[in-house]
């Protein structure tokens, strides 16, 4: 349990620096200006990298991981979507995996019971959690963009009348809001109960899932339950976004803290498990058409190779060969007296 413990002060350890630094002036502009800039500075650079460094990985060979049959006979019925064999095949499984996550909607859960028996279970919970947090995630992050433009985007106007469509209390309850705690809470509890999953997990997991569990709470904490000056954070917003920062004169403990935590999450993006977000799109097991029978793949980095051919060894080896009793395809030349 010492790592959930590590991760767990780690982020309460940032959110408290940020906060206690609204107190001292000298520390503002360095948490609301170079901070945030030098978190996207990071995230840019690292994602680039990342992206760049997959996309020169050497790929030879299709390597495509499929389920259904392959396209080979006319009489023989393949699977479009299982085992795609065109580029829109592989457009429509890449859509259903990145949107729906088809793949872990199909996963399975195994626990041995009393006998000993190896038991196997759907897991449709977890695809449920993933599900709700990664959507809701990027709703708010739309929903944010109202921040950041001016004047606001039709986009996020509509995401904000869908998304509190209830209208539940004042201000408006967001389902998105809860969404996510629920399946980041969910997704915890998950790494703490099974055991399996905890005898794998890493410092790194529960530090990302706590790092956006703060990110959650303090942006609901401030839109919910304390006074923060919207106005003044639109400004700052703005400003970073145009590159003329200003100021703020009296910043609240608690948005210091919640923007902290984002660029710590910025920041520590490209190099953690987060990065999946653009390795999906890169991986040689979901992004190549299955089309082995159909057309023929050349290593690229074939070159011709000095071969030892069966002919030359023979050559080398008859006299041996012969003496030892093992069959030749040449005989000895017979010696003529």
């Amino acid at each position: 349990m010492k790592k959930v413990l590590y991760a767990f002060l780690t982020v309460v350890a940032v959110a408290l620096f940020a906060a206690a630094a609204s107190r001292a002036g000298g520390f503002t502009f360095f948490l609301t200006t170079v901070t945030p800039y030098a978190a996207i500075a990071i995230f840019l650079v690292g994602i680039v990298w990342r992206v760049v460094t997959w996309a020169l990985s050497p790929v030879p060979f299709r390597i495509p991981t499929v389920c259904g049959q392959q396209k080979s006979l006319d009489w023989i019925k393949d699977n479009k979507l299982e085992s795609p064999s065109t580029t829109g095949g592989v457009i429509a499984r890449m859509a259903l995996e990145i949107l729906v996550f088809r793949s872990l909607f199909r996963n399975t859960r195994s626990k041995i019971q009393d006998g000993p028996r190896l038991l196997y279970g759907e897991a449709k919970w977890l695809w449920l959690g993933a599900m709700a947090f990664h959507w809701s995630f990027l709703i708010i992050l739309l929903r944010h963009l109202r921040f950041f433009v001016e004047p606001v985007p039709k986009l996020s106007l509509l995401l904000e009348s869908l998304d509190g469509f209830f209208q539940v209390s004042a201000p408006v309850l967001y389902l998105t809001d809860i969404a996510l705690i629920v399946s980041l809470l969910y997704l915890l509890q998950r790494r703490l109960r099974d055991a399996q999953v905890r005898y794998i997990s890493l410092f790194t997991d529960y530090f990302a899932l706590f790092l956006l569990l703060g990110i959650g709470i303090t942006g609901m904490w401030m839109r919910y339950f304390a006074r923060v000056d919207v106005v003044a954070v639109k400004q700052l917003a703005l400003g970073l976004a145009t590159f003329s920062p200003i100021v703020l004169p009296n910043p609240s403990g608690l948005f210091l803290a919640h923007l902290t935590l984002v660029s710590a999450l910025l920041a520590y993006f490209p190099f953690s498990k987060l990065v999946h977000m653009g390795g999906v799109f890169l991986s040689p097991t979901r992004n190549l058409a299955n089309n082995n029978r159909m057309k023929r793949h050349v290593n690229p980095w074939h070159y011709p190779v000095k071969v030892h051919t069966y002919e030359e060894w023979e050559d080398e080896f008859r006299d041996k060969m012969v003496a030892a009793g093992l069959p030749v395809e040449k005989r000895l030349p017979v010696e003529k007296h």
